[in-house]
């Protein structure tokens, strides 16, 4: 099982509702259960660099099975994925906005938020989660 197109542009949809109504542009990315991108937008005005940030958290998301957020707070020194950001050719993202998205339990793929604070990035990308459960 793995998301859709139609998935991915209802996870968008919603994702850039949240983003219109906090009114922080965005760059939101869905990817499949293989990491790989299914679809991505740019909001007008949202950050050029938020393009590949957003695409590697969903793919950080997907390949750890881990929000993003928590795999920040456990990469730190000291801390069990410590130096992991270095792994994936460089791909790994260890600030908030990356959410994997399940279905009957299983990780069908991810969402990933870049453009604003890590706040508001994990809050568009939860709301993409949210429709994708719907």
């Amino acid at each position: 099982m793995t998301l859709t197109l139609t998935d991915a542009r209802t996870i968008i949809d919603a994702a850039e509702a949240k983003a219109l109504e906090i009114r922080q542009p965005m760059n939101i990315a869905v990817v499949d259960v293989g990491g790989n991108v299914i679809s991505h937008v740019r909001m007008d005005g949202a950050w050029l660099g938020g393009i590949d940030i957003a695409i590697n958290k969903a793919f950080t998301a997907r390949a750890f099975d881990i929000q993003t957020k928590e795999l920040g707070e456990n990469s730190q020194p000291g801390q069990q994925y410590y130096g992991i950001a270095a792994s994936n050719h460089g791909r790994i993202i260890i600030f908030a906005g990356g959410i994997p998205i399940t279905r009957g339990g299983e990780v069908i793929g991810a969402v990933g938020v870049s453009g604003g604070t890590g706040e508001q990035d994990q809050a568009v990308a939860e709301v993409g989660v949210e429709a994708a459960s719907e």
